[in-house]
């Protein structure tokens, strides 16, 4: 998408998904260059899409330093689970020193992803106020500026929508089918569902929150959820107004 803007065209991101789903939608099921820049151009006329606006070069560094902290992580998360099942002492010492080297690779990462925002007036500022609910750290603060730059522009349906967070009805008829969450984008939903987990111990709104749905009978996973599209909701509004978070714990 930079590459575009630099040559003064006008561009958006869509979901791949999406984009295919139309093109059946349309009865193209064969795929090439020539078909898929036509299915695209369509898309963009039948759905009225807007021009995205590109991310600055810091914006970019940060998007790319959080996603390679998800592989690390993931990286990690496989060693762990592999140091578990192995019994071979030499392959537990390897996997053993492989952590450790990947450990101490997230932690770079980690402060890299820390020193781009502290760099920039403007992430800097975006960073203070989102640390300001329990639960947004660091890690989630970088990955929320890099990841959801649409934090503040959308309202809460959308922006919820966008992070996969928004409950879609499955009724037909006179069935009333479990309302469930899915597509968006699953980074960020992992983020704000471990956000949410915190909050909802160690602030007082959230934890209200909870403990309301809870007595109401709901089940405790779909609550966090329900918590993490609150939370997510909250930071929008802030982004949005540019105010902080009234009551937030010190």
């Amino acid at each position: 998408m930079s590459a575009l803007s630099e040559a003064g065209r006008q561009a958006t991101c869509v979901n791949p998904r999406q984009a295919r789903e139309f093109a059946r939608a349309t009865g193209r099921l064969a795929k090439s260059d020539r078909v898929d820049a036509r299915v695209l151009a369509e898309m963009g006329r039948a759905l009225q899409l807007v021009p995205g606006r590109p991310r600055s070069a810091e914006r970019q560094r940060l998007a790319d330093l959080t996603a390679h902290r998800t592989d690390i992580s993931a990286m990690i998360v496989a060693e762990k689970n592999r140091l578990r099942t192995t019994q071979d002492q030499w392959i537990r010492r390897s996997i053993s020193q492989h952590i450790k080297t990947l450990q101490a690779s997230l932690a770079k990462v980690e402060a890299e992803m820390e020193a781009v925002i502290q760099e920039q007036a403007d992430l800097r500022d975006q960073a203070v106020r989102l640390r300001q609910i329990k639960g947004i750290g660091p890690v989630v603060s970088a990955t929320l500026i890099a990841q959801l730059p649409e934090l503040g522009d959308l309202d809460r349906r959308r922006i919820a929508a966008l992070a996969g967070l928004a409950p879609h009805a499955n009724d037909s008829g006179h069935r009333r089918g479990k309302r469930r969450i899915w597509g968006g984008r699953g980074t960020i939903r992992r983020t704000l569902y471990l956000a949410a987990l915190t909050a909802s111990r160690f602030d007082p709104r959230f934890r209200a929150f909870k403990e309301h749905l809870l007595a109401a009978g709901k089940a405790k996973k779909l609550v966090i959820v329900a918590c993490a599209r609150k939370l997510l909701t909250v930071l929008n509004a802030m982004m949005r107004t540019g105010t902080t978070y009234q009551g937030a714990i010190s």
